[in-house]
């Protein structure tokens, strides 16, 4: 079984957190789309919308009991140092979220200056010292030592818990699966539902799950996250109270988009 460490570090408005394409269908991600989940209540997807978007699994200070997500155009650079060089491939899984998220402003840049999303590609030998550089020696080695993670992704939030930047780290050069596994669920993370949780068997965002594509269950979540009435700032009771409004416009976005019944 392949197991990839992850991490969730809320700390003064920062956060740190761990479909494929026809032309990247590696075996392991075969299998899980051929028996993926598909069908899910209403009561299925608030629970892990709910434990996912809100709180976070490793808080250090700050607020997490409110709505975070990006509230404009997100724009994703990518920075390679890594062999083999996969811009290509965090193209292809930009292009897949975007496709997929039916209110979100989700493109490429090839300006870093202009880049919301910054996505860095590593060796797995130079993943512990650009932690170091990002975050600094002590707090680089406590995320070390609680999880050894092969990937991480961050945020920073404003007062409003609008997202104004993330930071996404890869490890390029540990296998296209893992590779996959880590793009999706850390720049998925880095929109929003930061809080893993081992409560929700079907969602990425739980330590014992690995899909290596955007799986339907988590479309439901980011397509309620990125919903146009729910907005950054809400409380749970905010976003329970618009549920019945929002989901018939989540469920018909993905039954459209993965060709399910209504």
């Amino acid at each position: 079984m392949l197991i990839r460490a992850r991490l969730l570090l809320v700390l003064c408005g920062f956060a740190a957190i761990g479909t494929a394409t026809a032309s990247a269908e590696d075996p392991e991600i075969a299998k899980r789309r051929a028996t993926e989940q598909k069908v899910f209540t209403d009561e299925q997807i608030f629970d892990g919308f709910f434990k996912t978007a809100f709180g976070a699994e490793m808080r250090i200070s700050g607020r997490v009991d409110r709505i975070r997500r990006y509230d404009k155009p997100v724009r994703v650079y990518v920075e390679s140092r890594s062999k083999p060089d996969r811009r290509a491939q965090v193209a292809e899984v930009v292009a897949d979220i975007k496709r997929h998220i039916a209110n979100i402003d989700l493109e490429m840049t090839d300006d870093r200056k202009a880049a919301t999303t910054v996505v860095r590609l590593l060796r797995d030998r130079d993943l512990a010292p650009t932690l170091r550089a990002a975050y600094g020696r002590s707090r680089a080695r406590a995320i070390q030592r609680k999880l050894e993670p092969q990937c991480l992704s961050g945020f920073r939030k404003d007062a409003t818990y609008r997202i104004v930047a993330s930071d996404v780290f890869l490890v390029a050069d540990a296998g296209d699966f893992i590779f996959y596994d880590c793009a999706y669920e850390e720049l998925l993370q880095s929109l929003g539902p930061i809080n893993d949780d081992a409560s929700v068997p079907w969602t990425m965002f739980n330590d014992d799950v690995q899909m290596g594509f955007f799986d339907v269950y988590d479309q439901y979540i980011l397509n309620i996250l990125y919903h146009p009435r729910i907005r950054p700032g809400m409380t749970r009771d905010e976003v329970r109270a618009l549920l019945p409004q929002v989901m018939p416009d989540v469920r018909a976005w993905v039954a459209k988009v993965n060709d399910l019944a209504p």
